[in-house]
């Protein structure tokens, strides 16, 4: 008789959620899936879709495991797989992860047809001229004038913010919002840095720079040493 169950089947206002025993060996594991989804009473094929969440722990699955234990599931007509979870990602995944966190700085002017892209922050000490493109995954400040497209959180990161010395953009980019320069900002009046930001509207917004310590308060990775002001 076996003192752990493989496979633990809940129902849940969801769906059904299904934790898998991260200790056992992946054959065993499917042989025991296999013999609890026929065992399951009370699924009519004709009833609509029951959403299923699978629970890994700390198994990390391959894809081709992905798509078996997905198949394996689809055998029940009206079983569909909504959510793999797990406690462990690849190292691709980790890497990826850490990229999106990290600040790249560069030196250098952004000329009209050049694109500047990175996956985490984007420290630019230089100019992005009319014509010229800079886009992060995360937050973009630019220590020179912004002339020309800045595109911050294009990977869907709306709280991410766009902050430049000068501030005369051709078109802001925040996550899926896009703005074009007021008028105004054409005929430099303007001489002090300022930050780009979604506000609760889901509008791009352009005010000083010192709004974004109450904006966004955990913009700032400063630890250690002391600050005093």
């Amino acid at each position: 008789m076996k003192n752990r169950q493989n496979v633990m089947i809940k129902g849940t206002k969801n769906g059904l959620s299904l934790q898998l025993n991260d200790r056992c060996s992946y054959e065993e594991l499917l042989l025991e899936l296999e013999e609890k989804l026929s065992d399951l009473k009370g699924l009519d094929t004709d009833s609509p879709l029951i959403s299923v969440r699978i629970l890994a722990g700390n198994r990390l699955l391959g894809e081709e495991q992905q798509e078996e234990l997905k198949d394996l599931i689809r055998q029940k007509q009206n079983l569909i797989v909504e959510e793999i979870e797990s406690n462990v990602i690849t190292k691709e995944e980790a890497q990826a992860h850490i990229d999106e966190q990290e600040v790249t700085s560069v030196a250098t002017i952004v000329r009209s047809g050049q694109v500047l892209e990175v996956p985490g922050d984007l420290l630019l000490v230089g100019d992005v001229n009319p014509g010229g493109t800079v886009r992060a995954g995360g937050n973009i400040f630019i220590m020179g004038a912004l002339k020309g497209v800045a595109h911050a959180g294009y990977t869907g990161k709306s709280e991410s913010v766009i902050v430049a010395s000068f501030m005369t953009p051709s078109q802001l980019r925040i996550s899926d919002c896009i703005s074009r320069a007021p008028d105004h900002y054409d005929k430099g009046e303007h001489h002090q840095m300022e930050c780009a930001y979604i506000d609760r509207t889901h509008q791009i917004v352009i005010d000083r720079l010192q709004v974004l310590k109450h904006l966004r308060p955990n913009i700032t990775r400063f630890k250690g040493g002391h600050y005093y002001g």
